[in-house]
């Protein structure tokens, strides 16, 4: 009868289980961001870890298998909502086929990918929130000009198996190639060590910039890619803040966090009963323009005040 009323009430509180798959290292600090972003939006809505919601986390960086076994264990625990980061992690848990209600995070393409048959009514049991707008990719090439505006070839780099979208990507690049004077390749690379010898030969001509598009794969390798660029003197674009924080010239991109602020909106929903199906595919709202000037300085680059203006964050 002594005992607290907080904790008498945090005694009968029923607690809900969340399962998370993420393609990431529990140690990558950009892996640790995005789940504090979502424990956060979950604090705001009344749900804290421990007291009335349990979050078990499961980790698969860059490898398949461990992906696909990572994605049976997260079903076998079956949570009340599953959230899913990014397009392979989800692919892998849908290949399981179960009907646990899914809220995925940054997949590029999930009427294509075959997840939902439309944003608005997506139906079933999967919805969610996307990283892109594919034209976004000629706003990339322009930003890549206006800092480094001798460049004349630009090579998108990406995983073809973790980034199926590609093509989505390249088209806007290809139309726009032109209008830049550059020339756009593609170079579909499944492991560092061909993303080295792929970047190498790039660069063994001259006025060459890289793309890196958002894929889960590419974020996975992002030092070995970011070192090969400044090694090389390449200029690239990125598509996420992390990037540019680890040494990147820039990135132009969807604000990370605030995707997995919201997202922890639709557990919320979910949890109170909406039905998945009900909740609309989101496309993400906020933007972020991310310059190291450090970076440019060292590759002998000048951005220009127009486009210094423009960054959300410039680390000098």
């Amino acid at each position: 009868m002594s005992w607290p009323i907080g904790a008498r009430a945090q005694l009968g509180e029923r607690v809900r289980r969340i399962g998370m798959l993420m393609a990431l290292a529990q140690t990558d600090p950009e892996a640790q961001l995005r789940v504090g972003a979502l424990e956060a939006g979950l604090r705001e809505l009344g749900w804290i870890e421990g007291r009335n919601i349990h979050i078990d986390y499961h980790w698969a960086p860059g490898e398949a298998n461990a992906l696909r076994a990572q994605a049976a264990e997260l079903i076998r625990s079956t949570p009340e909502v599953i959230i899913a980061h990014s397009t392979p992690v989800l692919a892998a848990i849908r290949q399981e086929g179960s009907a646990l209600p899914i809220v995925f995070v940054q997949v590029t393409d999930p009427v294509d990918g075959g997840f939902v048959p439309n944003f608005t009514r997506p139906g079933g049991h999967v919805t969610g929130f996307t990283s892109f707008e594919f034209t976004i990719g000629s706003k990339w090439l322009e930003a890549l000009k206006l800092v480094a505006p001798t460049v004349r070839r630009v090579a998108l780099i990406f995983n073809p198996d973790t980034a199926p979208f590609a093509a989505k990507f390249w088209q806007p690049v290809e139309n726009a190639a032109s209008s830049f004077e550059v020339t756009p390749m593609q170079l579909p690379l499944r492991d560092v060590g061909a993303i080295e010898r792929a970047v190498a030969g790039f660069a063994a001509e001259k006025n060459g910039g890289l793309m890196v598009l958002p894929d889960s794969s590419m974020i996975y390798h992002r030092e070995p890619i970011i070192a090969l660029a400044a090694r090389h003197r390449l200029p690239a674009v990125y598509p996420f803040r992390v990037f540019a924080t680890s040494g990147g010239l820039m990135s132009y991109g969807s604000d990370v966090s605030d995707i997995y602020r919201r997202a922890a909106g639709y557990v919320d929903r979910i949890l109170k009963g909406a039905a998945v199906g009900d909740l609309p595919v989101q496309a993400p709202s906020k933007f972020e323009l991310v310059i190291n000037l450090k970076t440019a300085t060292a590759l002998g680059l000048t951005v220009p005040p127009l486009l210094l203006a423009r960054a959300d964050e410039v680390i000098e």
